[in-house]
C-alpha cells in the first residue's frame, strides 16, 4: 500500500500502532480518511482510485487483466511459502519474527500475540495448501516452497529487462511484487531458502532496490543516505565525548597519585571547665 502510494501520489501519513489487535486495527492496514475507516488492501487501493490516486491509469485492457492474474497467482503461490518463512519456520520465528513483533506490543500481550500469529499462519498453510495428496507438514513445506520458487522464476521471466512491468511506469503489479518481495529480500533470515532462491533472479533484485532508492530514498544496504550521515556524525560526536571523559578520568585519577597524602587527623578534644580550671574527663565532649 505504500509503494501504491508513492507510485499513484496519494499523500498518506503513515502511523505506527501497537494496538493492532484492538477493533477496528484487528485487521491492518487501516485508512482513515476524514470520518471513513477502510481495512483491507484491495479495498483501500479502491478507495485510492476513486480520488483519482491511480497508477494504472495508462494501462489497456489486457494489461489489467495481466495485473489481476499476477495478483492471483502470488496469493497463491508466493504468500504460503513468506508465511512459512516468517511465521512456521522455527529459527526464523524465533529470532527475528517474535523479537521483531513483540517489541511492538506490550507485556504481557507481547508473550501470548506472536504464538497466536504463529499459529494462525499455520492454520491457513494446511487450510489452504493440506489437503490430498500431501497429508504431512513436510509433504506441504516442500510443496509451498517449489511453488513459490516455479513463481519467482515467472516474475523474473515476465519482467525481463525492464524496469517495471508494464514498461517504465510503475503499477498496482509493481506495488504487489515489491510488496511480496522486498521482506524476504532484506531481512536477515538464519534460514533462507527462499531467499537464496530470490537473490539468483538479479533482475528481481534490481526491482526491489531500484524501488527502494526511488521511492523509498533507501540505498542498497537498507538505510537512507541522511539517516546514515546523521547516524555516522551521531557515532563521531558519542566516541568524542566518550574519549574526552576518559581522558578527563585518566587525568583526574593521575593528579590524584601525584598530590601529597597527609595523614588522617585526630579528633581534637573540647575541655569545658567552670572558672578556668580544667574540667574532669566527665565534661569532655569529642566534637
Amino acid at each position: 500500500l505504500q509503494a501504491y502510494a508513492k507510485f499513484s501520489g496519494a499523500p498518506l501519513t503513515v502511523n505506527t500502532i501497537n494496538n493492532s489487535w484492538r477493533p477496528p486495527k484487528g485487521d491492518v492496514p487501516v485508512l482513515i480518511s476524514e470520518d471513513i475507516v477502510i481495512s483491507q488492501p484491495a479495498k483501500i487501493l479502491n478507495f485510492l482510485r476513486k480520488q483519482k490516486y491511480n497508477a494504472d491509469y495508462e494501462l489497456s485492457a489486457k494489461q489489467g487483466a495481466d495485473t489481476l492474474a499476477y495478483i492471483a497467482l502470488l496469493e497463491e503461490k508466493l504468500l504460503p511459502a513468506l508465511l512459512h518463512t516468517f511465521w512456521v519456520e522455527a529459527e526464523n520465528y524465533c529470532s527475528v519474527t517474535k523479537p521483531w513483533f513483540a517489541s511492538r506490543i506490550p507485556f504481557p500481550l507481547s508473550l501470548y500475540l506472536p504464538g497466536k500469529m504463529s499459529r494462525e499462519a499455520l492454520n491457513r498453510i494446511l487450510l489452504t495448501r493440506g489437503g490430498p495428496p500431501l497429508f504431512s507438514l513436510t509433504e506441504v513445506e516442500a510443496q509451498i516452497y517449489r511453488d513459490a520458487k516455479e513463481c519467482l522464476n515467472l516474475l523474473s521471466k515476465r519482467l525481463g529487462t525492464s524496469q517495471f512491468f508494464f514498461g517504465n511506469t510503475p503499477t498496482t503489479l509493481d506495488a504487489f511484487v515489491f510488496g511480496f518481495l522486498a521482506p524476504v529480500y532484506k531481512v536477515c533470515f538464519p534460514r533462507v531458502q527462499l531467499q537464496e532462491h530470490l537473490k539468483q533472479l538479479p533482475n528481481l533484485c534490481r526491482f526491489c532496490d531500484d524501488i527502494l532508492t526511488c521511492y523509498f530514498r533507501l540505498t542498497v544496504s537498507g538505510h537512507s543516505p541522511s539517516g546514515q550521515d546523521t547516524a555516522d556524525a551521531n557515532l563521531q560526536k558519542l566516541t568524542q565525548l566518550v574519549n574526552k571523559e576518559s581522558n578527563l578520568i585518566e587525568k583526574m585519577d593521575d593528579n590524584l597519585r601525584k598530590s601529597p597524602q597527609h595523614p588522617p587527623r585526630k579528633l581534637t578534644t573540647l575541655k569545658l571547665a567552670a572558672g578556668g580550671e580544667e574540667s574532669s574527663p566527665l565534661n569532655r565532649l569529642s566534637p
